[in-house]
């Protein structure tokens, strides 16, 4: 893989590591801003809001920037809010810089994905998708467990800090690693088609159903995730100290899931897809009523984590080869469809926290999902498959 393609995974280490912590620090956010923990948790929605917004519209408002340009300005955007949300007293502002921040974030990945997939081979872009999406799972891996750290030790703002300070060497990292001649070169190749060639290329019903797919999963994957924290300390009986070991577990896993993925998902698709659907269903059923038992809510955060990032990544992966008419808007699409699902999934799991149904109902809510993932690409499948033979 080409350096450049690890240069953008270490800012999106970084967005990753925001867009996820809050798994961490929801609880102390709700008692330090005096809000309820439904409400803490829809800081994750609200970014996960501005990502399904900012992917498209900061795609196409950038399609004619130098891609250097464009990350940097969307990096350096991200940067600024984050500094914000570290120096704000006012929940309100902090909701309203998790909205920019995933803006910026949005467009940052959208380009991100472009210019990855962009600067490999044809049939490699599993492989650059995986890479980019490297420093996502790193998040989970590194960055979620030491933001939770950092949260219980000197207090959240902490991590909004630390999150500042890495994307500062992100930074210089892409004025080095992407020279502006090479930037141009790449928007003109890529942008090719044109907005509104772009936009009917992704009217594809094969790519509608593979978006649909992937925010089904992901919501399933946010849904329990963002509620993680309390799941494990009230039902578990795992003490708070611990907290980062488990999200870092689930990190180990996403992590195991992504790199799988990017071995199969170019060639082998299905080989994740299927087996890796039905163990994600089981997987959540089974963490819904064994989460009482520290040891299996353990190894399930370990194998849920690794079968939602693989199962997620291979269908981001299936979208950008179905999606090959629009090789700028169809990262930013699949960046929204990923999002949306991450919006949904939080808020239901408030709901039915808010509705008294206990903190093991996000899990039950995340088996739902997927099941009707499973159910939407059974029903899909016959004319998947009639399209697939007649090309």
């Amino acid at each position: 893989m080409p350096f450049a393609i690890y240069v953008l995974g270490l800012a999106v280490f970084a967005q990753g590591t925001s867009e996820f912590m809050l798994s961490g620090l929801v609880p102390d956010i709700a008692s330090d801003l005096n809000v309820s923990l439904p409400a803490a948790g829809a800081l994750t929605s609200a970014f996960a809001v501005g990502m399904i917004v900012g992917a498209p519209l900061m795609a196409l408002l950038s399609m004619r920037w130098p891609q250097r340009r464009a990350l940097l300005v969307f990096l350096t955007a991200f940067l600024a809010v984050h500094v914000v949300g570290a120096l704000t007293t006012s929940f309100a502002v902090l909701l309203a810089t998790r909205v920019v921040g995933a803006l910026a974030n949005a467009g940052f990945l959208a380009v991100g994905l472009a210019t990855a997939t962009g600067i490999v081979s044809p049939g490699a872009k599993g492989r650059a998708t995986s890479a980019l999406l490297g420093g996502v799972t790193l998040a989970c891996v590194a960055g979620v467990p030491a933001g939770a750290l950092l949260g219980q030790v000197w207090g959240w703002r902490s991590a909004f800090w630390a999150v500042a300070l890495v994307s500062v060497p992100a930074l210089f990292a892409i004025v080095r690693s992407v020279p502006r001649s090479e930037a141009v070169k790449a928007v003109e190749a890529v942008h090719a088609p044109g907005a509104r060639g772009e936009l009917r290329a992704l009217r594809s019903p094969r790519l509608l159903v593979t978006l649909g797919l992937g925010m089904l999963v992901n919501a399933a994957t946010f849904c329990t995730f963002t509620y993680l924290t309390p799941l494990i300390t009230n039902v578990s009986g795992i003490g708070q100290a611990w907290v980062p070991a488990v999200l870092a577990l689930f990190g180990l896993g996403s992590f195991a899931g992504v790199t799988v993925a990017g071995r199969w998902s170019d060639a082998r698709p299905m080989l994740v897809l299927v087996p890796g659907g039905l163990a994600l269903l089981a997987g959540w059923s089974l963490l819904s009523v064994g989460a009482h038992s520290a040891v299996v809510a353990v190894v399930l955060v370990l194998v849920q984590g690794t079968l939602s990032f693989g199962v997620g990544s291979t269908l981001i992966t299936r979208a950008l080869y179905e999606a090959a008419g629009a090789p700028a808007l169809g990262g930013a699409f699949a960046t929204a469809a990923l999002n949306v699902g991450a919006a949904v999934g939080p808020a239901l799991g408030g709901l039915t926290l808010g509705a008294g149904l206990g903190y093991r109902s996000p899990v039950w809510v995340s088996a739902l999902l997927v099941a009707l993932a499973i159910v939407m690409a059974g029903v899909a499948a016959p004319a998947y498959r009639a399209a697939t033979a007649a090309r």
